[in-house]
């Protein structure tokens, strides 16, 4: 989107005339892998389910919703002690619209003395600290998209952030960080008083220990967590993070009333009874992204190590937005990141991934 002249009589902030509003290109394709969605869409006994407990919401809409979604937060924190063997109850879970919220009430709660992150990373953790004024400070990341964990411990000690964000696996290059990378992170940002908010929106796809296993003994680990992904519940908008009670109770004073709707909760409320359901696409997933990756490998092309449902390539001739161009022409749409020489895509079903590779393998050899 190109900048937007801004008429003379709107009071915009000067820091935000130059931006643009997020968001991957919304165009019609036959097989859509730009936005990091799971492929694989509710049964249609969830489906039913769903329809079922929202019918019954429904009757009370004339009034507000729980502002404090305890059962939801409770279900959410039964189902990560499921996953990583912890003891979390509702009061170290706070639920929002969507982990973007999580991560701008963070920014308001805490962001008095600016934030760390690592690019190429997220793109939302920065262009959130610019819209709600936050001072961001980029770390960098090795050229193969790595963490120097060294380095950034560096950072952390000469910077001092109120926020130091890592994303693993990270997005948009599918690499991760140890658990062992992560705790002296956590000893480094305990040392100058901040928080290490660790973004874990893809954290099912991978087999590494989750982050949410240090928070007991490092108080100042604060977890992100989405339904969007793993979960196939994009369209639901449910993000939530997982950290010691006091952060928690600072998250409520930064939120907006009633800010997860009655219908939000009971969708999200009965997905959690689903979960198995759900995450059984995630094995579906993991086993397709590694068919995918030697596909593209015996192309003569380059892809990165990922322990996500997505994956970013490099090794061709032409411009990335040329090849971005040339698969939509054939119906698949992916994404251009922005990083030089690569692309990313996100691992579809079967039909999908095989058009991809057709349209591609047809592309290079052209």
């Amino acid at each position: 989107m190109s900048e937007k002249k801004w008429p003379l009589w709107l009071p915009l902030r000067d820091d935000l005339t130059s931006l643009s509003p997020y968001g991957a290109p919304q165009v019609p394709a036959e097989a859509t892998l730009n936005t990091n969605e799971n492929p694989y869409a509710p049964s249609p006994e969830l489906a039913q389910a769903i329809a079922d407990r929202v019918h019954r919401v429904a009757t009370t809409l004339n009034r507000y919703p729980d502002r404090d979604a305890t059962v939801l937060r409770a279900a959410l924190g039964k189902f990560i002690n499921t996953l990583s063997g912890t003891n979390f109850t509702a009061d170290s879970i706070w639920a929002a619209n969507g982990s973007n919220e999580i991560i701008q009430s963070l920014f308001m709660a805490f962001g008095d003395r600016g934030a760390l992150g690592f690019t190429p990373s997220y793109s939302m953790h920065p262009l959130i600290a610019k819209v709600v004024g936050v001072t961001w400070q980029d770390g960098g990341r090795r050229a193969d998209f790595t963490l120097d964990t060294a380095k950034a411990i560096t950072e952390i000690s000469g910077k001092k952030p109120a926020l130091t964000f890592v994303t693993t696996p990270n997005n948009p290059t599918g690499t991760l960080l140890k658990i062992g990378e992560i705790e002296e992170l956590a000893k480094a940002t305990a040392q100058v008083n901040g928080l290490l908010v660790v973004d874990e929106a893809y954290a099912e796809f991978s087999s590494e220990i989750s982050a949410v296993t240090l928070i007991e003994k490092y108080p100042n680990v604060v977890v992100i967590r989405t339904m969007s992904k793993a979960f196939a519940f994009a369209g639901a908008r449910v993000g939530y993070l997982v950290a010691n009670p006091d952060v928690v109770d600072a998250m409520f004073l930064v939120r907006l009333p009633y800010h997860l709707s009655a219908i939000t909760q009971a969708a999200a409320e009965v997905a959690l009874e689903y979960q198995g359901e759900l995450l059984g696409t995630v094995a579906t997933l993991i086993d397709s992204r590694g068919k995918v990756i030697a596909e593209l490998e015996s192309m003569g092309l380059t892809v990165a190590p990922s322990s996500a449902n997505f994956i970013i390539f490099s090794g061709f001739n032409s411009e990335p937005a040329q090849i971005w161009r040339q698969l939509l022409d054939r119906g698949v749409l992916i994404r251009d990141v922005g990083l030089l020489g690569h692309l990313r895509m996100t691992i579809g079903n079967e039909a999908e991934n095989q058009k991809f590779i057709g349209a591609l393998k047809e592309i290079l050899q052209k």
